[in-house]
C-alpha cells in the first residue's frame, strides 16, 4: 500500500502581493507568507512604514520589498501591478471603515468606504488575475472580508454592504478563473486586535457584547489568521475555490 502524501504548506518560489500590509491583519499575513517562503511585495499608502516592516522581514531572513500603493486610485493601482507582477499570490487586507448608524449615512462615507473595500477589492483582483492568465500561470486571490459579510451589525450598514460584495464577486471570480488554474477565495476574520481596533475595545459594554457573540470568549489576534492565508496560498488548499473560510470564533455559528 502505498500511503498518500500531505500536500506542501510552503509557498517557496511563490511571490506574493499583500496589500494593506503596513499593520494589522495585512502586516501579519505578509509575515506569514514570508515565513512560508514566499517572496513578498508589501504595499500600502505609507511609504515609511511599510519599509520598517520590510526591514524588520529582511532581517528575520524573509524575503520582502515595500510598493506604495493605493488600490482606490484604479488607473494607478492597474499599472503598478502590470509592471510588478504577475503575482502567484494575493492578500487584500486594505479597507476602510466608517461606523454610523444607517439614517445618518453620509454620501461621501459611502463613497469613500466602497471605493476601497468593494471597488478597489475588485479592480485590484481583476488586475492580479490579469497578469497570470496572459502569464499562463496559476495563482491564489485571497480577499480579507470580515464575519460582517454574512451577518449584519449595528452601525456597520455600509461595512457590511461593501463586504458581502467581495463574497459575491469573489464567486463570480472563482466560476471565471477555475479554467486558467486560478482560486479565488475570502478570509473572514471576527473582531481582531489592531492598532486600528483599539476604541473599539476601550468601550466595556462593547467589548462584553463582543465575548458574548464570541462562542470561544476571546477577541480575535492577528496571529489568528496567519496558518488559514497560509492554508489558502499553498497546494494543501488546491481544491479550495469560491468560498470563504471564517475565523471567527462561533460568532455566526448561531
Amino acid at each position: 500500500m502505498t500511503l498518500p502524501a500531505t500536500p506542501s504548506f510552503r509557498l517557496d518560489g511563490k511571490r506574493a502581493l499583500v496589500a494593506g500590509a503596513s499593520s494589522g491583519i495585512g502586516l501579519a499575513c505578509a509575515v506569514a507568507l514570508g515565513e512560508a517562503g514566499a517572496d513578498v511585495t508589501l504595499a500600502a499608502r505609507s511609504a515609511d512604514k511599510l519599509n520598517a516592516v520590510v526591514d524588520e522581514m529582511t532581517a528575520a531572513g524573509m524575503t520582502a520589498r515595500a510598493l506604495p500603493l493605493d488600490v482606490a486610485d484604479v488607473p494607478a493601482m492597474q499599472t503598478t501591478v502590470a509592471e510588478t507582477g504577475p503575482y502567484g499570490v494575493l492578500v487584500n487586507s486594505a479597507g476602510l471603515a466608517i461606523h454610523t448608524p444607517a439614517i445618518e449615512t453620509a454620501e461621501a462615507d459611502f463613497d469613500a468606504v466602497s471605493a476601497v473595500n468593494l471597488k478597489g477589492a475588485y479592480f485590484l483582483t481583476v488586475a492580479v488575475a490579469k497578469g497570470l492568465i496572459a502569464a499562463g500561470k496559476p495563482g491564489s486571490l485571497i480577499n480579507v472580508t470580515s464575519q460582517m459579510a454574512h451577518v449584519g451589525g449595528i452601525d456597520r450598514a455600509v461595512y457590511c454592504g461593501t463586504k458581502h460584495g467581495v463574497e459575491g464577486f469573489t464567486k463570480a471570480f472563482a466560476i471565471e478563473w477555475g479554467q486558467h488554474g486560478i482560486r479565488v477565495n475570502t478570509i473572514c476574520p471576527t473582531f481582531i486586535r489592531t492598532p486600528l481596533t483599539e476604541q473599539t475595545f476601550e468601550r466595556p459594554e462593547r467589548v462584553k457584547w463582543l465575548l458574548d457573540k464570541i462562542k470561544l470568549g476571546r477577541i480575535g489576534d492577528v496571529s489568528d489568521i496567519m496558518g488559514p492565508v497560509v492554508y489558502l496560498a499553498s497546494d494543501a488548499a488546491a481544491l479550495m475555490t469560491g468560498t470563504h473560510m471564517l475565523i471567527d470564533g462561533g460568532w455566526t455559528a448561531d
